[in-house]
């Protein structure tokens, strides 16, 4: 699948060129679709024109915007065995389409994604992209507890089979719409291929940089709360539970997730006090704020430090969390206090709060470890292997419409 928006440019010379290689050097049956997602230029006429002309091409045309929207759609009512996509650009090389879809073709994986941030993979783009890709990845890595490598690259293929059990759960109609899949297939157990790739930018790439990294940051915080919430309940398709819980990583990856984690707890119960401290007291304003902060920061990190989803034992792990964080409060209050009765001043009081609040960091941390969220060992589940594919296409016919 390749789906477009406003690429009449390089539509047809990619499609071509997209087809040659299938017919030349790709051993197995291959259709490809073109999903053409709100255009408003010639693009829907080109593709209409190329599935005529070509007859391993088909084209839909969908009214609104929106890639994920697209990608949905059209898996969702595709028969192949192994659904696929690229970019329009064809930015990744060509070469890389067998190992791509070859681990889901034997049935010893069930997702594959290209990655340009991983050893062997040969990239050329600017050093905004490259940092900005990084961060994000880097931050779904922390936040999310992700093992995969490059949420972004355009180039992955899933068996039909699993997309049918993810799909329904997606929310996203944009560009984090690969990285809900991703993330959803990692809690699901099911096994994500990498394979390096060579890559390089399109200079007239239609991405407004900012403006999707906007929309990841906010699909993120969406998802992540979701799961935190046990809103979103994601089947186990394949593999053993975790005995622990916990997201792979062990204690260097936990103090990365609870000192993030933190930080914005911080910078969260800062504002919320000082905004309080202009109607109440400063006593009055540190335990609200603690307490509102306590409650997210109890919840952020039992899913993302150390991997409980679900509802199950949340209340009483919400109670544990306000015990622990009352030595924040125990520490803070005391720091306020022995500022004495004459008034020191705002700056004077938040750096005080400040100093006792990152005191109490290392306790706290102690306490949600072994205390808050520890719990027994409990022996896995068996949970059935999915059946090895059988047929080989990497995209759906889609209806022709207008």
């Amino acid at each position: 699948m390749v789906p477009v928006r406003n690429e009449e440019r390089d539509l047809a010379p990619s499609i071509r060129r997209l087809v040659g290689f299938l017919r030349e050097s790709f051993p197995f049956a291959a259709r490809v679709t073109i999903a053409d997602n709100g255009s408003t230029d010639a693009t829907w006429a080109i593709a209409d024109r190329l599935a005529r002309e070509l007859p391993e091409v088909r084209a839909v045309h969908m009214e609104l915007p929106g890639r994920g929207r697209a990608l949905r759609a059209i898996w969702s009512h595709s028969e192949a065995e192994v659904l696929a996509y690229m970019d329009v650009d064809l930015s990744t090389d060509l070469n890389a389409l067998l190992p791509l879809v070859a681990p889901l073709l034997s049935g010893h994986s069930d997702l594959a994604i290209g990655t340009r941030l991983a050893r062997g993979s040969r990239v050329v783009r600017g050093p905004k992209r490259e940092l900005i890709s990084r961060g994000y990845n880097l931050l779904l890595r922390t936040l999310m507890a992700a093992r995969f490598s490059d949420a972004q690259c355009g180039f992955k293929a899933i068996r039909r089979d699993q997309a049918r059990v993810l799909l329904p759960l997606t929310r996203d109609t944009g560009w984090f719409f690969d990285t809900e899949l991703l993330v959803l297939a990692e809690r699901a157990g099911l096994r994500i291929h990498e394979i390096p790739v060579d890559w390089i930018d399109d200079l007239d790439s239609r991405v407004d940089i900012i403006a999707t990294a906007l929309a990841d940051l906010r699909g993120m915080a969406r998802l992540g709360a979701g799961l935190a919430r046990g809103s979103i309940a994601v089947p186990r398709l394949r593999g053993p539970v975790l005995a622990s819980g916990r997201p792979p990583g062990g204690l260097p990856l936990q103090i990365a997730r609870f000192t993030v984690i933190g930080l914005v707890s911080t910078i969260a119960y800062v504002a919320l006090f000082l905004l309080l401290r202009l109607l109440l007291p400063a006593q009055a304003a540190n335990v609200v704020s603690l307490l509102l902060t306590a409650v997210a920061n109890t919840a952020a990190n039992r899913r993302l430090t150390f991997g409980i989803s679900g509802r199950l034992d949340a209340a009483r792990h919400q109670v544990k969390g306000l015990i622990a964080f009352g030595v924040g409060l125990a520490l803070t209050a005391g720091s306020l206090a022995a500022l004495g009765p004459a008034h020191p001043g705002r700056l004077a009081e938040v750096g005080v709060l400040l100093a006792a609040s990152l005191a109490a960091t290392v306790i706290r941390f102690l306490l949600y470890r072994h205390w808050v969220f520890g719990r027994p060992e409990r022996a896995p589940d068996a949970w059935p292997v999915t059946s090895p594919v059988h047929r080989h296409e990497l995209a759906t016919q889609g209806e022709r419409t207008k």
